[in-house]
């Protein structure tokens, strides 16, 4: 108590000067229209500000849960696209939701760890059997095409992406629907090249490039990139062709797994097919 006297005696014409302050400032902004204006626009600012930092803070906090829902969201619309289900009834005119059943469905997950500088290039992804993975189930983002899971676990996946040899996967260009090879030469991780497209069709520099859907592992029409160059092989009549990715491997976070809801019975029919004792 004797400390608070203390520092009210010494402290006594700064505390009414702030007091006699104050009173001014309350008298100045009630009587002045102008004044009381300048009050009310600095103090909505204050506000704005504090509320937007506020605001600020919780969109990060946030942030992953709101990122997991709009996955799962986008994993329900690529479902219902019609690339992601095959036609019932095929002897109709109007197409309508009742004559389509669903093919594919997508579960989605996130990138742990990834690489697009070596030889053959593998990502981990936060999926596993418990989650319905399997081996030889596509991979996509929503940019496009990323790769195949090449291993399950119980919680985990690795996925071989498509800056890989020998991926092999089929795609053809949006415009004419020439189809070939996916290949990649090692040399960039944002160009791969396409092998197989004969030299007597003409296409432009450009033109999107998507997948064919040929082998069920992904929908047709799943985009790969841009044909970024096209050179004609001399020993050979074919196109060289360099296609710009959609997908940048350098920053990919999120991706879903397609799984095609008719693959085991694929499968099984392509097991079934007699081996040619002259092609041995």
């Amino acid at each position: 108590m004797r400390n608070l006297i203390a520092f009210l005696q010494r402290f006594r014409l700064f505390l009414v000067f702030i007091v006699l302050q104050v009173i001014a400032l309350t008298m100045m902004v009630n009587m002045s229209v102008y004044a009381n204006l300048q009050f009310l626009s600095t103090t909505s600012k204050i506000n704005a500000g504090i509320f937007s930092w506020r605001q600020g803070v919780d969109k990060h906090f946030y942030l992953e849960t709101q990122n997991q829902r709009l996955a799962r969201e986008n994993a329900y619309l690529r479902a219902r696209l019609k690339q992601s289900n095959y036609q019932v009834e095929r002897n109709t005119t109007l197409i309508e939701d009742t004559t389509y059943k669903r093919k594919y469905k997508y579960i989605p997950g996130t990138v742990i760890q990834s690489t697009y500088d070596k030889r053959n290039n593998y990502m981990t992804i936060d999926l596993g059997s418990n989650h319905g993975v399997k081996k030889g189930d596509g991979v996509i983002s929503t940019a496009g095409v990323v790769g195949i899971v090449h291993m399950v676990g119980t919680d985990y996946s690795l996925v071989k992406t498509v800056l890989s040899q020998n991926i092999n996967q089929d795609v053809m260009l949006e415009k004419n629907g020439a189809f070939g090879l996916m290949k990649w030469d090692q040399k960039s991780p944002r160009v791969i090249q396409i092998e197989g497209i004969s030299s007597d069709i003409y296409f432009k520099k450009w033109v999107k490039v998507v997948t064919r859907g040929s082998a069920g592992v992904f929908p047709k029409g799943i985009p790969v990139g841009i044909v970024k160059r096209r050179k004609k092989l001399e020993d050979r009549p074919l196109w060289y062709v360099d296609v710009l990715l959609t997908t940048d491997f350098r920053t990919i976070q999120q991706i879903y797994v397609v799984k095609n809801l008719d693959q085991e019975e694929i499968d099984k029919l392509q097991r079934a097919i007699p081996i040619d004792k002259d092609e041995d």
